[in-house]
């Protein structure tokens, strides 16, 4: 009966020890992979946008935001995104701000493009797409369709 607890308790403490290195691992965003580069992406609004979001392409993971600052000489948001090393991206890929689902977490999506040369690492992506602010837009469609209610007035 003691070897039953004992090999229980060993099973026990390795699942244990697995859940906090996961955790310790998904925190940091080192899942990606281990070798990664830096680059940055400048977006007019960054749309709760975070260090920890997931930067995909085609719909798979390919890195992390590692932050978000405001470049106080335009206003902007600078991303800076960390890459896994085998994803080269052509110089003319574009960057967007995305949402999952309608309520869902911020995530930058990556649309490589043709160009034959490739962004080095700490480079700027130039072609973005910021966050589409949807409180406003339905804002803009609820008032535009009261406007649109309205008879206008015959030419006399």
């Amino acid at each position: 009966m003691k070897q039953l607890e004992l090999t229980v308790g060993i099973f026990v403490l390795l699942g244990l020890a697995a859940v906090a290195y996961l955790t310790l691992k998904l925190g940091s965003g080192s899942l990606v992979g281990g070798d990664t580069y830096l680059v940055e992406a400048r977006f007019t609004n960054a749309g709760g946008l975070h260090s920890g979001s997931n930067v995909l392409l085609a719909g798979v993971t390919v890195g992390r935001v590692e932050a978000v600052r405001m470049d106080p000489a335009d206003y902007s948001a600078i991303a800076t995104l960390r890459i896994a090393k085998v994803l080269r991206l052509p110089t003319d890929s574009m960057a967007s701000v995305k949402t999952a689902g309608l309520i869902g977490d911020k995530y930058v999506a990556l649309s490589p493009g043709a160009d034959e040369a490739f962004l080095d690492p700490g480079s700027r992506i130039t072609m973005t797409e910021s966050a589409v602010d949807l409180e406003s837009l339905i804002g803009k469609m609820a008032f535009g369709s009261i406007d649109k209610d309205k008879d206008p007035k015959p030419a006399p």
